[in-house]
């Protein structure tokens, strides 16, 4: 299974306490493949910098890039769906190309997408609760 993940979700999946940290034990178990842009990587860094450290960074970072069950993918398509935040743009764009089987994310600009009717390309958005049971189910 792929998936990509949005910033916010990393973000609490790295401390021991995380209120995420369910999705780093699951990806450290190989039940799922984390799959990223060059742009999602550099989000991930610049963010996870600003609210940890430098260090913290490139140890995640370098956890995500060594691990087997990554992805790194450049969409060529840029679609343009998200119009309230065009930066979140990329995650969507990276989950289409990639193919993968859920865009994780608790962003309500993403999460809007759900209500578009017939959206096209479809993208295959679900809540960190709702891959949370998704991941307990298998």
């Amino acid at each position: 299974m792929k998936i990509v993940v949005d910033t916010n979700g990393l973000l609490n999946a790295i401390p021991r306490n995380g209120s995420k940290k369910w999705l780093y034990n699951a990806f450290i178990d190989n039940t799922f493949t984390w799959v990223f842009s060059n742009e999602i990587l550099s989000e991930y860094d610049e963010i996870i910098c600003q609210k940890f450290s430098q260090d913290v960074s490139n140890y995640v970072i370098s956890s995500l890039l060594a691990s087997h069950n990554h992805e790194r993918f450049e969409p060529s398509c840029k679609y343009q769906l998200v119009t309230q935040d065009p930066d979140d743009n990329k995650f969507v764009d990276c989950a289409i190309g990639a193919n993968a089987d859920y865009l994780v994310t608790d962003d309500k600009h993403i999460l809007g997408l759900l209500e578009i009717p017939d959206l096209f390309p479809p993208v295959p958005v679900v809540t960190f609760a709702q891959f949370q049971d998704i991941l307990a189910s298998l």
